[in-house]
């Protein structure tokens, strides 16, 4: 049988546009693996990592029209915001490139014997060593920086681990484009094209998931599918870490005092977000918990008036189109549910942005109106009308984990004076991050930046997204009375190669 064809599609007319590879095979599969396997010396050298994460960035920018130009005509989300993608992308590897150079991700830690401890303490010594082959299974809705030389991507190669990219349907093109520009990138530095391998294809993802040199693995998707990933890492007869980012509701709660001091602004501020780019972020906020009454209807008139001035878009592909579409008049169906702006069709390739309202008591059992408590990917949330606080509480109890919490409060209440810190408590349990008077959409690239959250968010404590995003990838080694002249370099006493550590209880840097 002769393989499967793998075709760029046009999202703005549902066209093909060019056929730019095969679905590879089983055997393909292995082979790919099996050059990222052989290719793990390579990476060994902390000085070369970080010249190729570097190298990767320029490589990159320097490609950066043609790279645009690609990730446009097969997504639709437009130069302006492909250009600024590409641009965060490239920030983060140079970001790993310095994380890779300070070497404090090694955890380096020293003890020396100690006889007079109960009980004694031998000479030991810890530091952390790559993982190997990392899988990575890129995301639709961000063609750069969730997707080959993405985050896991770049901390995957910033840990020491060869990269099998499974290249997202959405988008074939533009990975073969990126991938190529980064084995030149490698090449640079004399490193063999199997650091990065990059296979299509759903049953190539089965494949890899599977394979036996396959070490951990990074995936952002649906549910559906990452969960069926995570079952099958599980399922191994050596299971390995799966880090998997799946769905999220994002819960925003906004305080009657802040409605009452600032509704037009928040029901602004909510459009811009809910909508920012055709509702397609991973952390759009899909459920507003807003006061009945006077303060709460100014904000649903303020939110009613800025969607109802945002323009249809393209979605990243018929098949979200389809559920999107299917999803929204399912749940504007149910029981007291209303539109004030009716989501859905835009046109045969387009869909309009809308939100529906729903009393917040309807949310705090277990009944048809959970379908509200999940996530539309698009451009509609739900405006949930609480009564009083114990209805926040019950909505809250009730809700699955999330990448993301928010609450919007009074100037009074975030000085703390009143339920802020309350407020905060009662989300932190809910989310990884967790916002006061801003809005999730937009997830900086810095040291302290957590991309995670309880299940189903993600399947692991992790985060995708900032400088610890490289300990996924590593596991920690003991060394217990091992000769100086037999260590690695970075576990002798005279630390030759400069590194942070902990040396006998005590922090050196």
């Amino acid at each position: 049988m002769a393989a499967a064809p793998v075709w760029s599609v046009d999202p703005r007319t549902g066209k093909q546009r060019e056929q730019v590879a095969v679905e590879a095979t089983a055997q393909e599969v292995d082979a790919t693996v099996g050059a990222a396997h052989a290719a793990r010396g390579a990476l060994a050298d902390r000085a070369v990592r970080a010249a190729f994460l570097r190298g990767a960035a320029a490589h990159l920018e320097k490609a950066r029209d043609q790279l645009v130009e690609a990730a446009d005509a097969e997504t639709a989300l437009g130069p302006v915001r492909l250009t600024g993608e590409l641009a965060r992308t490239c920030y983060q590897l140079r970001a790993f490139a310095d994380i890779v150079d300070e070497g404090a991700f090694l955890d380096v830690v020293i003890d020396h014997p100690d006889d007079t401890a109960t009980p004694p303490v031998p000479d030991l010594r810890r530091h952390k060593v790559p993982l190997g082959v990392v899988a990575v299974y890129s995301a639709s809705n961000f063609p750069f920086a969730f997707s080959v030389p993405g985050g896991d991507t770049a901390s995957a190669l910033a840990a020491g681990c060869p990269v099998v990219v499974k290249a997202h349907p959405d988008h074939p093109a533009l990975s073969e484009l990126v991938a190529k520009v980064l084995r030149t990138a490698a090449a640079r530095q004399g490193l063999p094209e199997g650091v990065l391998g990059l296979v299509h294809g759903f049953e190539a993802g089965v494949e890899l998931i599977g394979h036996p040199l396959v070490a951990a693995a990074g995936f952002t998707g649906s549910v559906r599918g990452g969960r069926a990933l995570f079952d099958a890492a599980a399922a191994r007869p050596v299971p390995i870490p799966f880090h998997g980012e799946l769905g999220s509701l994002n819960p925003v709660v906004v305080t009657e005092a802040a409605a009452t001091e600032r509704a037009e602004a928040i029901g602004t501020g909510l459009a811009a977000s809910m909508t920012l780019g055709v509702g397609q972020f991973c952390v759009k906020p899909g459920l507003v918990l807003v006061p009945s009454g006077a303060a709460g209807d100014g904000l649903v008139t303020s939110l009613t008036d800025a969607v109802s001035d945002t323009e249809a878009g393209v979605l990243l592909d018929h098949r979200m189109w389809d559920d999107f579409v299917a999803g929204v008049a399912e749940r504007a169906q149910l029981p007291d549910v209303d539109a004030p702006v009716t989501p859905g069709a835009g046109g045969e390739h387009s869909v309009s942005p809308g939100f529906l309202t729903v009393p917040a008591g309807r949310l705090t059992a277990e009944g048809e109106h959970d379908l509200l408590l999940e996530e539309c990917f698009g451009p509609v949330t739900v405006v949930a009308r609480y009564e009083d606080e114990g209805e926040v509480a019950a909505v809250l109890s009730r809700l699955p984990g999330s990448l993301t919490a928010t609450v919007q409060l009074s100037e009074e209440e975030a000085a703390g004076r009143g339920r802020g810190a309350e407020m905060l408590a009662e989300l932190t349990p809910l989310a990884g991050r967790v916002l006061v008077n801003g809005w999730p959409t937009g997830v900086a690239v810095a040291p302290a930046q957590h991309h995670g959250g309880p299940y189903p968010a993600t399947t692991s404590t992790s985060t995708s997204v900032g400088g610890t995003a490289i300990e996924r990838w590593l596991r920690p080694v003991v060394y217990q009375n091992a000769p100086q002249a037999l260590l690695p370099a970075e576990l002798r006493d005279d630390n030759p190669l400069g590194l942070p550590r902990r040396f006998d209880g005590r922090l050196e840097r």
